[in-house]
C-alpha cells in the first residue's frame, strides 16, 4: 500500500514565506493587483491573472550523470546553453506578478558561476521568495559557499542519497562523498556564522539506500544541517523509459507511516527537523481542488528560454508552449488553455499522469 505523504510531516520554507509575500506585494502595485485577481479566482482554462510562481533553470547541464536523472540520457549531461543574466532579468521584469522563483531546472546552477549569484540577488532585490537546488560538488570552488549565501536565497536544498561514500557514489556518479560533506560543512558554518537559516538535506530514497534512512539523520546532523527531507519516491520527467528504470527502485510501498514517525522521533533527539516529500500520486483528476496547481499558477523556463508544464517534465523536447520572451501573450494562448482544460475535464494529458493517482 502507497504511503499517504499528507499525514506525515511536510516541509515548510526555511525563510518566512508570508513575510516575504507581504514585502513583495508592498513592492509592486501590478503584482498586488495580480495577487488579489488569483485570490479570487477560481481554476478555469482561462485566467485574468498571471503566474506567481516560475521555475527558471539557468543550465541544463551537470557535472554528475546519475543513472536516474534524464540530464545522463543527453550528450555531453548538457542539453542547451546557458541562461543569459539579460534573459532572466527579462523574464523577471516581464512576469512581475511573480512572488516565487526556483532557480535550478535539470542542471547543476553553480555551473553557471558568478552569473548564478546574480540572478538571485537580482530577484531577491525585487522582494521574490528565492529557492535553489544543488548537489555542492562545486561549494569550495571559488569560495561558492560564501558567495550564494550573501547572494541571499532563502533556501537552498542540498542532494545527498548516499550515507556512506560507496552508496553515495554508486547513486550520485561523477560526485565525490568526502568532498561533498566538507561543501555541506563549509555552507553550514558560515550560516551559523551569519546566524542564518538556509539549508536543508534532501534525499531521494530508493531501494539502493533505503537501508541507511535512519544513518541519514546522524549525517545530517554531523554535517550541521538542522533540516532534512526525504522523498520517498522518483519521477520519470514524462518519459516511459524513466519511469520504468525508477519504478525498479522505488521504494514507496516498502516504507510505512510508522516507519517514517519513527525517523521523525530520532531527528528530534539529533536536533534535526524531519520531513517528507512525494514527486508522484499527488493529485486527484475528479476533484478539482486537488488538481496539480502548475497549469493554474506557475510554469517551468528552461535554460534555452522555452516554456515547459512543469518541474517534474523539465524539458521543452517533451512538450513546450513557446518561447518564453513571449510568455505574457503564452500564458492564454490556445495550447496552454487547452491544457488546462485537459486537467479540468479530467482528460490528463500523458505526460502529466504519474503525478495522479491511478494514473490520472
Amino acid at each position: 500500500m502507497n504511503i499517504d505523504i499528507n499525514n506525515l510531516p511536510l516541509p515548510k520554507p526555511l525563510v518566512d514565506y508570508d513575510d516575504e509575500r507581504k514585502k513583495a506585494l508592498r513592492a509592486s502595485k501590478n503584482r498586488k493587483t495580480n495577487y488579489e485577481k488569483y485570490q479570487i479566482s477560481k481554476r478555469d482554462y482561462s485566467l485574468d491573472y498571471l503566474p506567481l510562481k516560475l521555475d527558471i533553470e539557468n543550465v541544463s547541464r551537470c557535472n554528475f550523470h546519475c543513472s536516474k536523472c534524464q540530464v545522463s540520457g543527453w550528450s555531453g549531461n548538457k542539453r542547451a546553453e546557458d541562461l543569459s543574466l539579460n534573459n532572466f532579468k527579462l523574464l523577471i521584469d516581464s512576469i512581475n506578478s511573480l512572488i516565487e522563483i526556483k532557480i535550478q531546472g535539470m542542471g547543476e546552477p553553480l555551473l553557471g558561476s558568478d552569473t548564478f549569484f546574480d540572478m538571485i540577488s537580482y530577484a531577491r532585490s525585487k522582494h521574490i521568495w528565492v529557492r535553489t537546488s544543488t548537489n555542492a560538488s562545486l561549494l569550495h570552488v571559488n569560495n561558492n559557499y560564501e558567495k550564494l549565501i550573501e547572494s541571499d536565497p532563502c533556501e537552498i536544498q542540498i542532494s545527498i542519497d548516499g550515507a556512506d561514500s560507496e552508496t553515495y557514489n554508486s547513486i550520485r556518479k561523477g560526485g565525490n562523498f568526502e568532498r561533498v560533506k566538507e561543501n555541506c560543512k563549509l555552507i553550514n558554518r558560515f550560516c551559523e556564522k551569519k546566524n542564518l537559516l538556509k539549508t536543508r538535506m534532501w534525499v531521494c530514497l530508493e531501494k539502493r539506500n533505503i537501508s541507511q534512512i535512519s544513518l541519514f539523520v546522524e549525517l545530517a546532523k554531523k554535517l550541521s544541517f538542522r533540516r532534512l527531507t526525504y522523498a520517498v519516491d522518483l519521477h520519470g520527467w514524462g518519459q516511459k523509459q524513466f519511469f520504468d528504470k525508477n519504478d525498479e527502485l522505488s521504494i514507496k510501498n516498502n516504507i510505512t507511516e510508522d516507519d517514517a514517525f519513527e525517523i521523525v522521533e530520532i531527528g528530534k533527539k539529533n536536533d534535526v527537523e524531519v520531513t517528507f516529500w512525494s514527486n508522484i500520486n499527488r493529485f486527484e483528476k475528479n476533484d478539482i481542488s486537488k488538481l496539480c496547481p502548475w497549469p493554474f499558477e506557475r510554469s517551468f523556463i528552461s535554460s534555452d528560454m522555452k516554456i515547459v508544464p512543469c518541474c517534474m517534465i523539465a524539458n521543452p523536447e517533451i512538450i513546450n508552449f513557446g518561447k518564453a520572451s513571449s510568455f505574457v501573450d503564452i500564458w492564454n494562448n490556445y495550447d496552454y488553455q487547452k491544457f488546462r482544460k485537459d486537467h479540468l475535464e479530467g482528460n490528463i494529458p500523458d505526460v502529466c499522469k504519474k503525478c495522479y493517482i491511478n494514473g490520472g
